[in-house]
């Protein structure tokens, strides 16, 4: 006896079902034979779709939102490479013997 998985669905063919519910050219029952999928899953699609649809029409600034998330993460990643090197710099000052008012003076 095998165990059965799951299916799992693009969000590709998802659209496609979820379109062709919204058209109403054909029932859900229709539909779910000619997918093979269940109709409540169709129904659901279908919902999803409408209930999200704004966003395909939403300006580009909330969109680039996204990208600016981004940048953070670079930002912080080379706070963090600047600390660890200005950490290792303060260490090797302290090895060669150079007193710390010279080096903070420095700057």
């Amino acid at each position: 006896m095998t165990k059965q998985t799951r299916r799992k669905f693009t969000a590709e063919f998802k659209a496609k079902v979820a379109l062709e519910a919204i058209k109403n050219q054909k029932t859900l029952a229709e539909l779910s034979q000619h997918f093979e999928i269940n109709a409540v899953m169709i129904s659901k699609w279908k919902a999803d779709f409408l209930e999200n649809m704004a966003v395909v029409f939403q300006k580009e600034s909330s969109i680039s939102d996204t990208s600016d998330s981004v940048d953070v993460e670079k930002l912080y990643a080379q706070i963090g490479q600047l600390k660890v090197e200005n950490d290792f710099l303060k260490k090797s000052a302290k090895r060669l013997g150079i007193p710390e008012n010279e080096w903070k003076s420095s700057k």
